[in-house]
């Protein structure tokens, strides 16, 4: 489902199972990582993972950065994405985060209006450096 789309596709390699196990491995052994998986008759239609920050700021707030939000093309449109998210939100609040935070590529116009309509405000302009 990573390469499900036009942006995954231009920088997911699929064929290469290889960095993907390595992550999962990592991710699946972290106390303060989650993967969620959604299955509708045996097949994956959904994932997201969950990572609880720890900080300092904000009284020293943990918050939860949510990731790799994706359903399968095939199940679009049917609520699973909000199901998903939603459930990470009190995923969050149970784990005692104060804010739930994600970024989002500024190509996904969809996607911003569907977490805008789940009460995400837009805050922030966010930067990333690629280091490969």
């Amino acid at each position: 489902m990573l390469a499900d789309d036009e942006l995954g596709a231009r920088r997911e390699s699929p064929g290469d199972l290889g960095p993907y196990l390595r992550a999962f491995e990592a991710i699946d052994s972290a106390d303060h990582e989650l993967l969620a998986v959604a299955e509708r008759d045996g097949a994956v239609v959904g994932t997201l993972q969950l990572t609880v920050l720890r900080g300092l700021s904000r009284r020293g707030a943990s918050r939860a950065q949510v990731e790799a939000v994706r359903v399968a093309s095939s199940t679009r449109g049917q609520g699973l994405g909000e199901r998903l998210v939603r459930w990470a939100v009190e995923e969050a609040r149970a784990r005692g985060c104060a804010i739930v935070q994600f970024t989002s590529d500024k190509s996904r116009v969809d996607a911003h209006r569907f977490y805008r309509r789940l009460g995400f405000a837009q805050s922030h302009e966010g930067f990333k450096l690629e280091l490969s």
